[in-house]
């Protein structure tokens, strides 16, 4: 990647990206999204500043500087969310300037984040959350048996243990929860493991994937493979939740993801505990967990005003 700055620079954004990885163990998918916003940054800055910025550069920028390069990203169309996370990211470049005796990025602190609007996830119906996982749903298209039953089964892992589905994709086929195997261990974000339960309907459509799949599938190899016998790709999947939801009638929120939500959203409504549900998703606070029982009441409270006798007379 290459960046406007000296080598200084250079040198301290070189040991910051190995700190986020190695030390901070954020994924490799945020460590290029963090890098992707300095370079960014330090883009503007050249323009900005009209010099290419340094450590000692970085470290004097004003709170002003960092408003006129949020307020250029939101003039490319960039919404508050994508903003915190840069501002996140410049903030983290900050304190490691200092770590690294740069001075004292003071600016970066002092600028407060875009506010963002808290949606609530759209969770899948059960009904149609069972029928994304039955490859009989996806009978007339023209595809191979094995290829509709494996997305069967990795549908059924999402909503069945509540899995994201880099999680999914991630399991070896030595741990395949097959037979009476009745949980499986994920590496979930941040390179952290937990081990979720894997009911029998799970099982079985894995079973059957299994059974059907025409490549010999390497003990340390992915349990789920593409057409060709490779990794399978997570667009894969998506698409094939994409093609479900005219039959289904669902709209554009149905998505793999969204068969987390509903896992999380159906338990609490069966009245299942939070803090379970919290080690179930692999969430490291409970608050991220609580969003769920603010999903629940809202879908308590449509059902009252629909059905309850004074709020259609209102």
């Amino acid at each position: 990647m290459l960046l406007p700055g000296t080598r200084d620079l250079h040198r301290t954004v070189a040991s910051w990206l190995s700190a986020l990885g190695a030390e901070r163990r954020l994924s490799p998918k945020t460590v290029d999204a963090y890098a992707r916003d300095l370079r960014q940054f330090l883009i503007f800055l050249v323009e900005h500043l009209g010099e290419r910025p340094s450590p000692k550069i970085v470290t004097g920028l004003k709170p002003a500087d960092i408003r006129a390069f949020l307020a250029h990203r939101r003039r490319a169309g960039i919404e508050s969310r994508s903003l915190m996370r840069q501002l996140a990211a410049l903030r983290s470049f900050g304190r490691h300037l200092e770590r690294e005796g740069h001075g004292t990025a003071s600016a970066f602190a002092a600028i407060r984040g875009p506010k963002v609007a808290k949606g609530l996830p759209k969770p899948v119906a059960p009904a149609a959350a069972l029928a994304m996982a039955d490859a009989g749903t996806r009978a007339g298209e023209p595809r191979e048996p094995w290829i509709l039953v494996r997305d069967a089964a990795v549908i059924a892992l999402l909503y069945g243990s509540g899995l994201r589905i880099a999680e999914a994709l991630g399991i070896a086929r030595e741990d395949a929860p097959v037979g009476q195997v009745d949980s499986v261990t994920v590496t979930g974000k941040g390179g952290k493991m937990r081990t979720v339960p894997v009911i029998a309907p799970v099982r079985k459509a894995i079973e059957e994937y299994l059974a059907l799949c025409p490549y010999r599938l390497p003990a340390k190899g992915p349990l789920f493979v593409g057409q060709k016998g490779g990794p399978l790709s997570p667009r894969v999947i998506q698409y094939a939740v994409e093609g479900m939801r005219g039959a289904l009638g669902l709209d554009a929120r149905a998505t793999p993801h969204a068969l987390r939500h509903s896992f999380a959203t159906h338990l609490l409504s069966r009245g299942g505990e939070l803090r379970a549900i919290q080690e179930l998703l692999g969430h490291a606070s409970l608050s991220t967990t609580q969003i769920y029982t603010q999903v629940d009441a809202a879908r308590l409270m449509a059902a009252y005003d629909s059905a309850h006798p004074r709020a259609r007379a209102s």
